[in-house]
């Protein structure tokens, strides 16, 4: 255990499935075997979660990350801000949006000090942060403002060893062309080649998605490869980043899915989302690309339709924790 990362656990969404999940691993001992855990919330809140899951999680209740022994039981930095009685499965609420945003302050605070090697979060509610009065439109962004980042960012979604990046993402279909310029697609391939590398890929070989049917045609249906994506693949290329395409969004993913790349950028949301959903729905994460910190979630939500009822699946959040863990092993220690 003491050569293990320390990855800091938060709850989530506390009328979602997010305690289940993370109650769910800590009974079974499967955070043990990829890192030292922390879980940053209510451990009324955790219980609740073991509950649900018909577990039982030891806990060792701490006041700081310094106190953690990690012997044989989970360490809890107990926020004592969530009474459970005041939680309904399946319902968004300000409040439950005021603690979410509270621990990932506390997570970005205790990364900042060295005192977590990384963090992983329980599915979070956009709309619940926002009515507490989150006033950006996405943890990713608020988090960015926590660290005050300006650099590039962003979500990477991975399945099975396979990382997708996107150069637009919750925009409107007709605003996606207008919105493809050479420095957007630049940056998305800038942050897939630095986050595969954060997670030991030396050389990453992305394969970039081309927007139009058949890749434009030579132009006949569609100038945006001529104009826009093909001068940036030779940008990137310049720069040292290994990017190839474009390619049809049709075969696109035929060819990394057989393993001729190691990241795939897509030029838009849905481009890659329903490819990757195909592949593994219960299996994909999302990485916050470009941050400072290692930081994954699982990619499912908040699933208020089964909250509470100890069935939700844990190998998404399973496979956040490992690469949180990995990344923090090659970026962090």
């Amino acid at each position: 255990m003491e050569m293990k990362p320390i990855i800091g656990l938060i709850l989530g969404d506390a009328s979602g499935v997010g305690p289940e999940i993370i109650a769910k691993l800590a009974a079974n001992g499967f955070y043990k075997e990829h890192c030292r855990p922390v879980v940053l919330g209510d451990a009324r809140i955790l219980e609740m979660g073991a509950k649900a899951s018909g577990v039982t999680v030891p806990m060792e209740i701490i006041g700081s990350i310094s106190e953690a022994t990690w012997e044989n039981r989970i360490p809890v930095l107990d926020q004592k801000n969530q009474d459970p009685s005041t939680v309904a499965y399946g319902t968004l609420t300000k409040e439950n949006g005021k603690v979410t945003l509270d621990l990932l302050k506390l997570a970005t605070d205790l990364f900042k000090a060295k005192e977590i090697h990384g963090f992983c979060f329980g599915p979070l509610n956009k709309s619940a942060m926002i009515e507490a009065g989150c006033a950006f439109e996405s943890e990713h962004h608020y988090l960015a403002h926590l660290f005050e980042h300006t650099a590039p960012f962003g979500e990477i979604n991975h399945v099975d060893n396979l990382w997708t990046t996107r150069t637009t993402s919750h925009i409107p279909i007709k605003e996606v062309s207008e919105n493809l310029t050479e420095n957007k697609i630049f940056r998305a391939m800038t942050l897939a080649h630095e986050t595969l590398k954060a997670a030991g890929i030396e050389n990453p070989r992305l394969g970039v998605a081309a927007l139009n049917p058949h890749g434009g045609e030579h132009g006949k249906c569609g100038r945006e490869e001529i104009d826009v994506i093909e001068p940036t693949i030779r940008k990137a290329n310049e720069e040292g980043i290994h990017a190839m395409g474009p390619y049809p969004s049709d075969i696109l993913f035929i060819k990394a899915f057989r393993g001729d790349f190691d990241g795939v950028v897509t030029m838009y949301h849905d481009q890659g989302q329903i490819a990757l959903k195909l592949k593994g729905f219960d299996q994909g994460i999302t990485i916050a690309g470009g941050l400072p910190a290692p930081i994954v979630t699982c990619a499912h939500g908040t699933a208020y339709d089964i909250a509470g009822k100890g069935i939700v699946k844990t190998s998404a959040f399973e496979n956040a924790v490992k690469m949180a863990s990995r990344m923090a092993v090659h970026s962090v220690l």
